[in-house]
């Protein structure tokens, strides 16, 4: 469901006299989903400091994501937006939020402009957090979806270990995919942690606050995939030389050989763990799988895990029951 609250009528929501977020929540007999990863924040004074981290919000616009029962939005429109729109997968709010529609396209910007005057923001599931910024960040290297507008700037909540995750620096044992492929995208800013028991249902964890702004030019500039491809290859074995995962992006047949004129052509030392490489090492390390990839595009579409898979096939026809040591381990 998109709701949207029109220009010029934004002031009708803060007249008197408004239910506080428990009313609303009482009154259509609301209950947070635990399949949904629901979490309730009825505190206002949080949502205000929420709101208050994606900057000066005097008549722009804004998209929130999982608005729930309001207490986000409710400090969104205290802010005196221009026009908020409300993205909501459980039907069950809709009659407490209220109406439609996109931006206008005179907001669009250049991409080296400043960023817009449009924010997301949201209070987000935990279920979805993760792969929901992995979409929005996949947006933003190919600046489409709410980044046709320019470098939309987001600010949302993440369960405080993903948001350390985020945010961390190379030899952080934070240090992990979700950093790289944030920080090579976006300037990520870890702003505040809200306590869990502020939340109803209290969660058993805290939840970090973070906000978002695209860069003018990726650190790394590659295709979105072939930077996640790499990054995930590299962290498939966080704990052991980074060598180890980079393996796993070559075939079988060859692989020593082109592992080491991969790391040799990065120059980087192959007995780093992942979360000691630094931004320019993975940037180094993607432009040699591009070059290689350009030489022989079959490497690309390779896939470590069908390989297992098919290893593990052919082992079931042999009648074998051993394991090789790589399946184990994933």
């Amino acid at each position: 469901f998109c709701l949207m609250a029109a220009p010029g009528k934004v002031a009708a929501f803060r007249l008197p006299p408004l239910p506080t977020i428990g009313e609303i929540i009482k009154l259509f007999r609301l209950k947070a989903l635990k399949q949904l990863s629901q979490n309730f924040l009825l505190d206002l004074r949080l949502t205000d400091k929420i709101v208050k981290q994606a900057g000066e919000l005097k008549n722009a616009h804004v998209c929130e994501v999982g608005p729930g029962p309001g207490g986000i939005t409710r400090s969104i429109l205290s802010a005196g937006v221009e026009q908020l729109i409300l993205i909501e997968k459980d039907a069950r709010f809709i009659p407490g939020l209220q109406m439609e529609k996109t931006f206008p396209k005179h907001l669009k910007k250049n991409w080296e402009d400043e960023p817009p005057d449009i924010h997301i923001i949201g209070n987000l599931p935990f279920s979805v957090s993760t792969p929901l910024i992995i979409k929005w960040l996949e947006n933003v290297s190919k600046r489409d979806g709410p980044f046709i507008y320019g470098r939309t700037q987001m600010t949302l909540t993440f369960q405080k270990e993903v948001g350390e995750r985020l945010t961390a620096n190379p030899g952080s044992n934070q240090r992990s995919r979700l950093s790289i492929m944030a920080q090579h995208l976006c300037t990520v800013e870890n702003c505040f942690v809200i306590p869990g028991q502020a939340f109803v249902p209290k969660p058993e964890v805290d939840v970090a606050v973070v906000h978002f702004t695209p860069l003018v030019q990726p650190k790394i500039q590659q295709p979105f995939e072939l930077v996640e491809k790499v990054v995930q290859s590299v962290f498939q074995f966080r704990r052991k030389y980074c060598f180890r995962g980079i393996e796993t992006l070559f075939p079988e047949n060859g692989r020593l050989k082109r592992t080491e004129q991969l790391m040799m052509t990065a120059d980087v030392d192959p007995t780093l763990r992942p979360f000691q490489l630094s931004m320019s090492q993975f940037r180094n390390l993607c432009n040699a799988y591009r070059k290689m990839c350009d030489e022989d595009p079959s490497l690309f579409v390779f896939n470590y895990r069908e390989e297992l898979q098919q290893k593990k096939m052919t082992r079931n026809v042999l009648g074998s029951t051993d394991q090789p040591e790589e399946e184990n381990q994933l």
